[in-house]
């Protein structure tokens, strides 16, 4: 009886581990069988290239969720450097007091909307740090802030026409792969090796795990933490970054429930929300069933409605099983 329940509970233990990849394959299965398109060579490179998007966002937020937190933002942040790049690169910086007006490359507009959603986070993780603002509500307030900010950049109209040198970064392809599966394959593998290799990786996992007993350790936890949030926010610009690239044009919306996608990947990969458990292999893992679910809801034909409302309910479903997966333990 007793090797039973052993063996019962090795079968739970292995289910838990690779319900991610099971997802995945019996849902890429699935949407195969429903649409004859989906399996075509250009439909998987187009779900990479849509994935690469969420994948960036969903690497910071799975750094933040570990660690107990939320971060909201990560879609508005997306929107505004986005918007502040193509600003840049289209009508440059004009400093009115010493009549000058300053120039950018892509390169150079890049890293200073890099540099913007850094501060953006960086500002999330000082609220809630020094203040005591709970996760949620501090960066509630930056998704309203930083909606706000991109109204006030573009006044409301996108901001198209960035050039051909720009547009290689979210269109362009390099040894017969996308570039934005290169640089989301990159941000995952870095983020991988932070968490499992280094020692603000290992902070991050004690702080999720167990908050009180880290800081009587020694963990700086408001140290950690901060710069959790300030990765979040630089990661988001540059999916930002990709949007504005691909579509050759930074909309005033841009970003927009973006944060759900991120959310849902990173919780369907394995990340629990009270923190301290879960991986960016797991949330690479997510982030391309929601790629799937995506492609696959569109090649049937659904509505972008039900779309909303089947999406809300895979959000709603993984939260459940992150549920019953912490009482099993």
């Amino acid at each position: 009886m007793r090797e039973n329940a052993i063996s019962l509970q090795n079968y739970r233990t292995y289910l838990s581990k690779f319900q991610s990849l099971i997802i995945l394959i019996s849902l890429t299965i699935i949407v195969g069988l429903l649409s004859e398109r989906f399996f075509s060579i250009n439909n998987m490179w187009n779900i990479l290239r849509q994935t690469s998007v969420n994948l960036c966002i969903s690497v910071g937020m799975t750094m933040v969720i570990l660690t107990g937190g939320i971060d909201l933002s990560v879609g508005s942040v997306l929107g505004f450097t986005g918007a502040v790049i193509a600003g840049l690169l289209k009508n440059g910086l004009t400093l009115t007091p010493l009549g000058i007006v300053i120039q950018y490359e892509p390169l150079g507009a890049a890293i200073v909307g890099i540099l913007v959603g850094l501060a953006l986070g960086l500002f999330n993780g000082f609220v809630i740090t020094k203040f005591r603002v709970p996760p949620f509500v501090a960066t509630l307030g930056m998704l309203t802030a930083a909606r706000g900010f991109t109204m006030l950049w573009t006044k409301g109209y996108p901001i198209t026409g960035l050039g051909e040198k720009f547009g290689f970064i979210g269109t362009g392809w390099l040894l017969g792969i996308p570039m934005p599966v290169w640089i989301s394959g990159i941000i995952a593998f870095l983020g991988a090796m932070t968490l499992r290799k280094t020692r603000f990786g290992r902070y991050i996992y004690a702080i999720g795990g167990n908050e009180k007993a880290a800081k009587l350790s020694g963990v700086n936890v408001d140290k950690i933490k901060l710069w959790t949030y300030a990765i979040s926010g630089a990661l988001s610009a540059i999916a930002g970054l990709i949007v504005t690239s691909r579509l050759d044009s930074a909309q005033p919306n841009a970003g927009t429930s973006y944060e759900l996608d991120a959310i849902a990947a990173v919780v369907i990969g394995g990340t629990s929300l009270s923190g301290g458990k879960g991986s960016i292999i797991g949330t690479v893992q997510g982030a391309l069933i929601m790629g799937v679910l995506n492609n696959g809801l569109v090649l049937m034909g659904v509505s972008p409605f039900w779309q909303q409302v089947i999406k809300g309910f895979v959000i709603i479903l993984a939260v459940i099983l992150d549920k019953l997966g912490k009482k099993e333990e």
